[in-house]
Parts: structure tokens; C-alpha cells; sequence
């Protein structure tokens, strides 16, 4: 994952524009928000990125933790979201020393393609532990083993085409094409998970997980998991 968090750490062009990258955590908010059961809900974004509409969650729990591995993009979002007393910003070895079973909802959206598989295992293992009985894992944006770029690519052209910016979105994939991203996503690859597998591999981590209707953002070929502690049912 190193290699991951050095590139979004960097000045990278995943956006083809300042309207998409804004539609984008803004979609992303929305969808969070929705599952979130109560006003006094304490909510964790696991490796939340830049998470620009974070200030609209926030408005909607309690309390709100960004958890951000890459320590540019955690300084960014010290910054933006310091007047806020709804939001504290941590770094994912900060959440190990957090008191156990005190969170009611975490959130890993479109973080799961760029962790091995013992990662994974082991960002499970924390939120486990950090997840109340009643609590729940939302596992969004996992990448299936059948569906290639040329999917992601069309959502996209949608995406664009229905908020305005397909013209961006053209120029953007060719950008994307020749980019450092294009690069690193050839030389290591994004994990893939089948839908069977993945509830698999969250039942060995202690969860009981089901498959979402919908994917959190504007991407409907990949998927989003619902997952509750498995010690819950005792």
C-alpha cells in the first residue's frame, strides 16, 4: 500500500476536473450519510482521502474521524476541518491505540483495491476492535474480478455526461492513460474480490457481511458490503 499512499500524497490528476473531484466526495458524503442510524452516532472514515464534503457528515453524527495514512494529505485535512469540533483527523496507527468498541460506523470506501490481502486483514482486525456490539462496516467500492477498466471508464462517461463535464472527462482519459497512475496501476495492480470471497474473507475477520443494493458513488459495477461483528449475534 506504501506505493499507494506516496502517489495520493502527491500532486496527482485521478480528477479530470475540479467539478468531478468535487461530485465525487460529494456523492460520497451522501451515500456515507445514509448510513449513518443517529445523530449521535461516532462515525470513522478509514483512509478517507482528501474527503472535501467531510463537513456534511459531521453534520449528520456526532463526531466524525478522518483516518488518514498519507501524512500530506492528513496535514491538508488538519487544516480544513480544525474549526470543527464534530471532526478529529488520525493517522490509521492512531486508531490501534483508540479505546476499544467505542464506534458505532466505519466507513472504507475505494480503500480496499490498494491493500494486499494481509493489509486487509489486518484494517479488520482494528476496526473490529473498535467497532460497539451494534456497530457496522461499510466496505465500499470493491473491485470485481470480471469487470475491467473499459467499466469504469463508461461510469465515468455517465458520470460526466450527466453533471456537465464529459468533455473533461474525454481529455481526462487520455491524461489518466499516459499518467503515473496508469503506471502504477499496471506495475501493481488493484486487488479484486468476487462477492462470495469477500464475505469469505470478512467472516474469517469476525463480521457478518452481506452484499449492498447500491455501491457507494457514481460507479455501479462495483460493489459495497454491509458487515456487523459476528460477536454481536452472542
Amino acid at each position: 500500500m506504501d506505493d499507494w499512499i506516496d502517489y495520493y500524497d502527491s500532486t496527482h490528476t485521478i480528477y479530470v476536473s475540479r467539478l468531478h473531484r468535487d461530485l465525487h466526495f460529494q456523492a460520497i458524503a451522501r451515500d456515507i450519510i445514509g448510513y449513518i442510524s443517529s445523530p449521535d452516532a461516532v462515525v470513522l472514515d478509514y483512509a478517507c482521502g482528501e474527503a472535501l464534503s467531510a463537513a456534511r457528515v459531521a453534520e449528520a453524527c456526532g463526531q466524525l474521524i478522518l483516518a488518514e495514512p498519507a501524512p500530506g494529505v492528513r496535514g491538508r485535512l488538519i487544516a480544513r476541518f480544525a474549526p470543527n469540533t464534530r471532526i478529529r483527523v488520525r493517522s490509521l496507527d492512531d486508531l490501534r491505540k483508540m479505546p476499544e468498541h467505542t464506534i458505532d460506523l466505519v466507513v472504507m470506501n475505494s480503500v480496499a483495491q490498494y491493500m494486499t490481502k494481509d493489509e486487509l486483514d489486518s484494517a479488520f482486525a482494528v476496526i473490529l476492535r473498535l467497532l460497539k456490539p451494534s456497530g457496522k462496516l461499510v466496505l465500499g467500492d470493491i473491485l470485481q474480478p470480471d469487470v475491467g477498466m473499459f467499466t469504469d471508464v463508461l461510469a465515468l462517461l455517465k458520470f460526466g455526461a450527466r453533471h456537465g463535464f464529459l468533455k473533461d472527462a474525454l481529455i481526462g482519459l487520455v491524461s489518466t492513460a499516459l499518467s503515473d497512475y496508469r503506471q502504477l496501476r499496471t506495475r501493481i495492480g488493484l486487488q479484486r474480490y468476487g462477492e462470495a470471497e469477500i464475505i469469505a474473507k470478512l467472516a474469517r475477520a469476525g463480521f457478518d457481511a452481506q452484499r449492498a443494493h447500491a455501491n457507494i458513488g457514481h460507479n455501479p459495477s462495483r460493489m459495497t458490503f454491509i458487515a456487523r461483528p459476528a460477536f454481536a449475534r452472542g
